[in-house]
């Protein structure tokens, strides 16, 4: 084998690649339009565009994929997990095309695809099953098959996967409708397919055991994991060995599991599935995954194997399966999957650009982030995954909460706060999980919600990004400093800490945890749950509350909210201020947009300041005077005389477009004293010798701006 295509992306298409370097085999990475850029393209020795974002015009294209099979030379292609993994079709069209399929026949995709065609192996193998029904005809026989099993039952499709087409039901009169709902998710997500009823566990743990076959009847065991830690019937947390299980149980779903594999003559890496009552003891056939799982990982930790190198060694016409089957496992092993997700608000995924990532040294992380990823909302939200090997669970515990307190991920929302309560305290933490287990399970967040963004609202610090006008990035921070520091003083902050800046129209926020904050600036209209709200004096917003802030009602543009504990922003450049124009600093580089969250400090617990003295609070005016001087341009070489003396006597309005780059000026119209710029340009404001002064009044055409 010289060269593998890998049909995939994302931490999967990384982790394949890095694997055939490893045995000196060419990659072949494919790309939509959004992963252009991504680090599995970058890494790979040929990249080849499959088309826009939707995985349903790029990834999920077998004909695009085995064209560029075909362009770039491969002469097998590896399917990873997701998108195409797991279709008979696909990995028929790769064989027909004389390709390699790094994973099971189509037959026994095909087979083991079908949850009721499953079954019927897993019965003609002697592997125990789950009271249940065959397909069913209709709702009436749903009604009696129901009864006979006995309630709660599960409407599962022969079809799904992934948590996708099933419903409980806990009595008769939810039957039909469950019936409906799994017909018609069955036929959006998988152009079809009948249901049939199991026997529904309430108390259930998910134990899968990793087989690896040669092909040709030879069929291994190599160990097991526990994937019950789930939320929506998506595994979050699992671990290898499954814990709590005596040898016996262990034993037999190993046998389970490998006399089911030899019943097709299984090939390559696949999972058998087992559903444990955790009242009971008992366990049964759920399904077969024939794919490389999320999770191989810790299979991979406690054995010492690479299971990607066994997939693509069999593929390769490879017999031997000694090296993996003699492995002895060792310790134990704990991954996580960090999730681009805000389970505070049902898990809604979250997007957009991670400013900031950072992972701890000396743990495995199979992910495919960095600084400046953009994560689109096209694809699973799966971030990376933390992988922890310890010598025993508890070490390995110890080991997954500390690899989580150090990762960093700023931008967008994730689960990392929910994965380190389910590894501190809980059934998980306690080596008893269920599926059940999370539901109980919600950490408070310490974060603020923006239901609406207002005109130009963003995160600032003081004094700000300074000092490098050199490498064209201009001074960044708070407008309004004076504002924005007293705010910060008196909400018992530093006063440079990180606060709002909203201009002239201020957002609507939503407070998720309990808080101690203060307004200053531009007054504009405001009310917290209705009530209004003081000004230059803190005040206490309950969790739940909602902070509305709407137009300056007097002069001023800027208005300031400080939050006890301060807003958390990485820094970027020495600042965590927003410089929108750079797209970089504060949340996401740019002004704050309907949906973002925001994390808060943890309060410092230092007594907030009383209401500010009136002497205290700065006097913000329509009006300056302001003093300027004779620069090096100026009459009688550029201007009039007449044009200076206007010009200094002059009202001067701001113009709308006005920021930190430089504050735009409207009055009376200049007089040049030349036509042109002559060698600068066409305009007489052109020269070739002006260098950009902090401060100073510089003509941009016939416009003044103060830099």
């Amino acid at each position: 084998m010289r060269r593998v295509l890998v049909a995939n992306r994302g931490e999967i298409a990384c982790r394949i690649i890095r694997t055939l370097r490893r045995m000196g085999i060419g990659a072949v990475a494919v790309h939509s339009d959004a992963d252009a850029g991504a680090p599995h393209v970058r890494m790979a020795d040929a990249a080849h565009r499959l088309g826009p974002a939707p995985a349903a015009e790029s990834y999920l294209r077998a004909d695009l994929l085995i064209a560029a099979a075909r362009a770039h030379g491969a002469d097998a292609v590896h399917p990873g997990y997701g998108f195409l993994s797991e279709d008979a079709g696909f990995a028929e069209a790769v064989e027909d095309a004389g390709l390699v399929f790094c994973g099971p026949t189509p037959a026994q995709i095909r087979v083991f695809g079908r949850k009721d065609s499953a079954r019927d192996l897993a019965r003609a193998a002697g592997v125990p099953l789950l009271p249940g029904s065959g397909v069913l005809a209709g709702a009436d026989e749903a009604l009696r098959e129901a009864a006979a099993i006995g309630y709660p039952v599960m409407v599962k499709s022969t079809t799904g996967g992934g948590g996708i087409g099933m419903s409980v039901c806990t009595g008769p009169e939810q039957l039909a409708d469950a019936l409906a709902r799994v017909a018609r998710v069955g036929e959006a997500s998988f152009g079809g397919g009948g249901a049939f009823l199991e026997r529904h566990v309430p108390r259930a743990r998910h134990v899968e055991v990793q087989i690896l076959g040669d092909g040709r009847g030879r069929v291994v065991a190599l160990g097991d994991r526990d994937c019950s830690l789930q939320r929506r019937h998506q595994k979050v947390l699992e671990e290898a060995p499954a814990p709590g299980l005596d040898d016996g149980l262990r034993a037999r779903l190993h046998a389970d599991a490998v006399r089911l594999g030899e019943q097709v003559s299984y090939r390559s890496a696949g999972t058998v599935e087992f559903l444990l009552d955790a009242d009971t003891g008992e366990a049964f056939f759920l399904e077969v995954n024939t794919r490389l799982q999320v999770e191989h990982a810790v299979t991979e930790e406690v054995l010492g194997i690479d299971l990607v190198e066994e997939m693509i060694r069999i593929a390769s016409g490879g017999r031997d399966l000694g090296a993996a089957a003699a492995a002895v496992p060792r310790g134990h092993a704990i991954e996580a999957r960090v999730y681009a997700e805000d389970p505070a608000r049902g898990h809604r995924p979250s997007s957009g650009l991670l400013t900031r990532v950072r992972f701890p040294e000396g743990v495995r992380v199979d992910g495919w982030v960095e600084d400046g990823t953009h994560v689109t909302p096209h694809y699973d939200p799966l971030l990376a995954k933390l992988v922890v090997h310890g010598d025993d669970r508890s070490d390995a515990l110890a080991r997954m909460a500390a690899a989580l307190a150090a990762t960093e991920l700023h931008g967008l929302e994730t689960n990392l706060g929910l994965l380190a309560a389910a590894t501190a305290s809980g059934p998980f933490a306690e080596g008893r999980p269920t599926t059940a287990a999370l539901a109980g399970l919600a950490p408070e967040p310490a974060t603020v919600e923006v239901l609406a963004p207002g005109l130009v609202t963003t995160l600032q610090d003081h004094p700000g990004r300074l000092g490098l006008w050199a490498v064209g990035v201009p001074p960044s921070g708070p407008m309004d400093d004076r504002s924005h520091r007293l705010a910060n003083r008196l909400a018992g902050n530093p006063e440079g800490a990180v606060a709002l800046e909203m201009t002239r129209i201020g957002p609507t926020l939503r407070f998720d945890r309990d808080a101690r904050v203060c307004l200053a600036g531009a007054r504009m209209a405001a009310d917290l749950d209705g009530d209004p709200v003081p000004w230059w004096t803190p005040f206490a917003v309950a969790r739940g509350s909602t902070l509305r802030l709407g137009a300056v009602e007097g002069p001023g543009a800027r208005t300031y909210l400080a939050v006890a504990g301060g807003f958390v922003a990485p820094r970027y450049l020495g600042s965590a201020s927003t410089f929108t124009l750079g797209g970089f600093g504060g949340h996401g580089g740019r002004a704050l947009r309907t949906g973002d969250v925001l994390r808060l400090g943890p309060d410092p617990g230092t007594p907030a300041g009383a209401a500010a003295p009136p002497g205290a609070i700065p006097e913000i005016a329509s009006e300056w005077e302001v003093e300027v001087h004779y620069g090096p341009h100026a009459a009688p070489d550029f201007f009039t005389e007449e044009y200076l003396d206007e010009f200094l006597a002059a009202s001067w309005s701001v113009h709308h477009n006005s920021d930190r780059t430089g504050v735009r000026l409207l009055g009376p119209r200049p007089g040049w004293v030349r036509s042109d710029g002559g060698d600068a340009g066409l305009h007489p404001s052109n020269i070739h010798d002006c260098a950009y002064a902090v401060g100073a009044v510089d003509f941009t055409g016939d416009m003044p701006v103060v830099l």
